[in-house]
């Protein structure tokens, strides 16, 4: 019988499902209008909110996907895979810059690239792919932690020593290095540092690898490096090492903020284990519910003799996979849609207009703006409902 991971095999459902909870919580977080709940909106600083997850779980789920996909070849490199690693970093940061450029064209300034911001998200998820990727190639695997703890060390160390707690950017290590190498016109202004800055993608790349060490934790895959052998374990058995990998990741990550205090502006270690530890412990209890229902066909179409408990949980597993799967097979389409949509309605007044109509049926504002978020999310789902429905899944 092939595992998950065989080619052939197919897809981790609760990955998918995973991928597109998340997408579609960075749409919803994104696009909120006005005054939003504060849940909704980013810590201005130190803290996290519920909004400070949605962009590390998708970095932490991209490692488990790299692992998944490399794992079907048996980490096999090549120069066509080379060749395959460097265009994907390449398209992924040309879209973000495009996404950069798009906002100043619908401003009127086309040309003025002087002003044209550097980093963004895709960027640093390009610079993480092409890191993790390369390490997942090139590096013994047993080393994974081992590499996690180095980054998040040298980062420590980087700052506590370049002041990078410092809401100052003239004394902030983090900016001073960004306005030096790139220029301040090529930077986010709306905090004292980037936010995807080029030093933040050092704790961001260690948040990768611990998203690829937990890919192998929920395959069960045990790799001898020397002979490409594989031994799969129980399910059970990967529930358990994802739940107990979550847990370590939060219990530390929450320790180290008692000194290392949690910031998503610049990345910070206690930042990373917590938001890893997170994802890692959503995700094996997606896993779990998967396992219960066996497969995907079987979450899709039951026996005539199962019984009135197992057909709810199939039910309910099939709602919320169909639902967030049609976000999760197209997750980069629909957030470059999503991003260039808020770009092209805030610039025509469509927003405005969406969020006065919502806005006169509900007299609160803040509610008002997070119906407004949710009318954005369905738009996106629309389009990608459509791409689900002709069974039209774009990858890079």
């Amino acid at each position: 019988m092939k595992n998950e991971t065989q080619s052939g095999a197919r897809r981790l459902l609760s990955l998918d499902v995973l991928r597109g909870l998340t997408v579609a919580g960075m749409i919803l977080v994104n696009n909120g209008y006005g005054e939003s709940f504060q849940m909704l909106r980013h810590s201005q600083w130190n803290g996290m909110t519920p909004c400070d997850l949605v962009f590390p779980f998708f970095l932490f789920i991209m490692g488990v996907s790299c692992y998944v996909s490399m794992s079907r070849r048996g980490f096999q490199s090549s120069p066509a895979m080379l060749r395959k690693v460097v265009r994907r970093t390449l398209l992924l940061f040309a879209i973000g810059l495009f996404i950069n450029w798009f906002e100043l064209a619908m401003k009127g300034t086309p040309l003025d690239l002087q002003h044209l911001r550097l980093w963004a998200v895709l960027q640093r998820i390009a610079l993480c792919y092409l890191a993790v990727s390369l390490f997942a190639l090139y590096a013994p695997h047993r080393y994974t932690l081992h590499t996690a703890a180095a980054l998040l060390v040298a980062y420590t160390i980087i700052i506590i020593c370049g002041n990078g707690y410092a809401e100052d950017a003239s004394a902030n290590i983090l900016a001073q290095a960004d306005r030096a190498l790139f220029g301040y016109d090529h930077l986010y202004h709306k905090s004292p540092v980037d936010p995807e800055g080029l030093l933040g993608t050092i704790s961001s790349v260690a948040h990768v690898l611990l998203g690829f060490y937990c890919g192998r934790l929920v395959t069960g895959g045990k790799w001898k490096e020397e002979s490409g052998e594989r031994k799969v374990e129980s399910g059970e058995r990967k529930v358990e090492s994802v739940f107990c990998f979550a847990t370590v990741c939060v219990f530390l990550g929450y320790l180290l903020s008692y000194g290392l205090p949690l910031n998503k502006r610049i990345w910070s270690p206690s930042y990373v284990l917590v938001t890893c530890g997170l994802c890692a412990l959503l995700l094996a209890l997606l896993y779990s519910e998967e396992r219960r229902v066996k497969s995907e066909e079987f979450a899709t179409v039951l026996p005539h003799n199962a019984n009135t408990a197992a057909a709810a949980n199939s039910s309910l597993f099939t709602l919320h996979s169909s639902l967030f799967r049609v976000f999760g097979m197209n997750a980069l389409a629909l957030y470059v849609a999503s991003e260039l949509l808020a770009i092209i309605f805030g610039h025509l007044g469509i927003s405005d207009a969406i969020y006065g109509v919502l806005h006169a049926v509900i007299p609160w504002a803040k509610w008002a703006s997070l119906a407004y978020a949710l009318t954005f999310v369905a738009i996106n789902y629309a389009i990608g409902y459509v791409l689900w429905k002709r069974k039209i899944f774009i990858k890079l």
